[in-house]
């Protein structure tokens, strides 16, 4: 068997699994002619057509759904053999594709990844930022992090942050402008709350807030509505409203008095942040250097 054969049969794998010709050049280093030329060339030599191809999706044919289930298993094997070859390296090499909420980006990376990059100069990270819930293994990437209650049960999970709590806070001068009493959760429909949407949705996230005896849930009115924890927090730290924010991401704008919390008996508690990984994949050494390097351990 010629190498070009290899190429070809590795190519038609990643296509099949990516169900893109896009991401599956992204995921070989190819240009999307370079691999559609790949694959006609496979299917003329065959002469058999494996995929049906529109301007918006890929399909296996019958004919392409039986080879595949033929070379699967053997490309496996053969990645397997690369992969495990790296894990046993003492340099960490290759690239790490990582989908990931924008909090996470400002909680678990921030300035760690200039660390990262000095321990390991031979792994490219390429992390997208991405609110919505997305098919990690459908989409190419190596993996995804998400809330520890959002995350399916035949995934590997990793916690990369502490048990979270959810808080409001607002700016002394909001505080001042606006006396009105907040003792209990239900005073906020007194207040300007500022809204807060994940991601594509348009809903506003409920303020759901307990103190160990009761839970209230509060919708939140105001003049304005963000889609992210950078502006939510800068918003409240201008004076724009109350903010239902995660209590670590406020931590030192509360530190320093730029915002106070209210209502202090009360939040709302949440599992934390895990990075999550499909099992019974061969894991590369590139995403394990990755794992141990952003695993959370407590203090």
């Amino acid at each position: 068997m010629r190498s070009s054969d290899i190429s070809e049969l590795i190519g038609f794998a990643t296509v099949a699994e990516q169900k893109s010709f896009r991401r599956a050049a992204e995921k070989l280093n190819l240009t999307p002619s370079t691999l559609s030329h790949s694959l006609r060339s496979l299917e003329e030599r065959l002469g058999v057509r494996l995929l049906n191809r529109t301007t918006r999706s890929v399909a296996l044919t019958d004919a392409g759904t039986a080879l595949l289930a033929q070379i699967g298993p053997a490309l496996q094997q053969i990645a397997g053999a690369v992969d495990g070859l790296h894990a046993v390296s003492p340099v960490a090499r290759g690239t790490v594709r990582i989908n990931t909420p924008r909090l996470v980006g400002q909680m678990v990376f921030g300035k760690r990844l200039g660390d990262f990059a000095r321990a390991y100069p031979g792994v490219m990270l390429d992390i997208t930022v991405d609110d919505n819930f997305v098919d990690i293994v459908g989409q190419g990437f190596d993996a995804g992090i998400r809330l520890g209650d959002s995350i399916a049960q035949d995934m590997v999970a990793v916690r990369v942050t502490e048990d979270l709590r959810v808080i409001v806070v607002g700016a002394p001068a909001y505080l001042a402008e606006h006396p009105a009493a907040i003792g209990v959760p239900e005073d906020l429909r007194a207040h300007r709350c500022i809204g807060f949407r994940m991601g594509a949705s348009r809903v506003l996230c409920k303020w759901e807030l307990e103190d160990g005896t009761r839970s209230v849930a509060v919708e939140p009115k105001g003049a304005l509505a963000v889609d992210g924890y950078a502006l939510l927090l800068d918003a409240a730290v201008a004076g724009a409203g109350l903010a239902y924010i995660v209590e670590s991401s406020a931590r030192a704008a509360i530190a320093d008095g730029r915002l106070v919390q209210v209502l202090p008996g009360w939040s709302a508690p949440l599992p934390g942040f895990f990075l999550y990984y499909p099992s019974g994949r061969h894991m590369s050494s590139a995403l394990r250097a990755f794992i141990d390097f952003f695993r959370y351990v407590p203090a």
